[in-house]
């Protein structure tokens, strides 16, 4: 029988969902090293991350990215306690690269593995910049891949999914504007900086799943009441580019921008704050990369506020994916008294929010 963990345990954390390569190390709720290497430079001149890139790149990076952790943390694996890998949600040869490593390494040096889910990750993040996290919390989170309204009444052992985009991921609506303007990959960065220019009332670009037949009442929800679609607006901004060229007239790329950002955030904010307004949520706490928007930021605090709510949005280099938020959310699993994954599990690829842990 294995001895107990402390109580502020030492966790190391795997990161491989996508694009970036991360190793954290935290001891109970202190960040002690959070180290990315990206492969996104490789996936630009295809406009998007491109899977098999993505999954050569981690085994590239993946041993110099843990030895850089271990040495900021100043730690040994020996000294570590549990280990932690994303098990899923993300792309599937990427995920396996990373369980794969993290088995390698269990099996080695006889540590428990907790495999842990890739969007609770992002929240249990929050404990590492602001401490612990309130009760009725809310988690907005954004990204590339996943746009989704959370419930998170128990961190390490009940988290609800609310709303989640049916289609396009905001951050993926972004990449795909900006190849149609000729901006370039990554978009959200890009149109992020190029709005700032343009007129966000040029264009009254469409706002998915929010007619009353999708949202309903409090009284009577619709089926998308707080649901996301993006793919209608992308199609949107590619017929006002079509109508500019037909015309032979210059296209305002920063109104455009401007107008689609617009768009993008008023409904994501919107429906993030109604979300929390009738499930007694007091706390929102926004994650994923694209939660390092100006706009989103800008629009979401001034509407939580407005609502009562309060706004926890962790800093820019732990809303990425990382090891670090895998660590985090590991270390409240033991603390809660979570059990070890073993190593029998599987990445899952589609791995819902209810399972925090495989």
């Amino acid at each position: 029988m294995s001895a107990p963990l402390p109580t502020a345990p030492l966790v190391l954390g795997i990161e491989s969902s996508c694009d970036e390569t991360g190793v954290g190390i935290v001891r109970g709720t202190e960040l002690l090293a959070n180290a990315v290497s990206s492969s996104m430079e490789e996936h630009v001149r295809f406009g998007g991350v491109i899977p098999e890139i993505a999954s050569r790149a981690h085994l590239d990076a993946f041993v110099p990215t843990l030895r850089s952790a271990l040495d900021t943390a100043g730690v040994t694996l020996e000294e570590v306690d549990a280990l932690a890998v994303t098990s899923g949600p993300g792309l599937s040869g990427a995920l396996m690269v990373g369980v794969a490593a993290a088995k390698a390494l269990a099996l080695a040096t006889g540590k428990p593995l907790y495999a842990i889910n890739h969007l609770v990750a992002h929240v249990g993040v929050g404990v590492l910049d602001g401490g612990d996290l309130p009760e009725n919390l809310g988690a907005l989170l954004v990204s590339g891949g996943h746009t989704e309204i959370l419930k998170v009444d128990a961190l390490a052992s009940d988290v609800t999914l609310l709303g989640a985009t049916i289609d396009d991921a905001a951050g993926e609506a972004y990449d795909k504007v900006a190849r149609l303007l000729g901006l370039g990959y990554p978009g959200g960065p890009v149109i992020d900086r190029i709005a700032k220019d343009g007129n966000p009332k040029a264009i009254r670009f469409p706002r998915g799943l929010t007619m009353p037949k999708f949202t309903g009442t409090a009284e009577a929800p619709g089926r998308h009441r707080y649901d996301f679609s993006f793919s209608g607006l992308k199609t949107a901004v590619a017929r006002c580019v079509e109508q500019y060229r037909a015309r032979g007239e210059e296209i305002p790329v920063a109104d455009i921008a401007a107008s689609f950002q617009e768009a993008v955030v008023d409904v994501v904010t919107s429906k993030a704050v109604l979300a929390c307004r009738e499930h007694g949520m007091s706390t929102l706490l926004l994650g994923g990369g694209v939660a390092a928007n100006s706009r989103l930021r800008e629009l979401l605090a001034a509407r939580c506020a407005s609502a009562g709510i309060a706004l926890r949005v962790p800093r820019p280099g732990l809303c990425t994916d990382n090891g670090a938020m895998v660590a985090a959310l590991a270390a409240q699993v033991v603390m809660a008294g979570g059990r070890p994954s073993g190593l029998r599990f599987a990445a899952d690829s589609g791995q819902p929010v209810t399972a925090i842990t495989l």
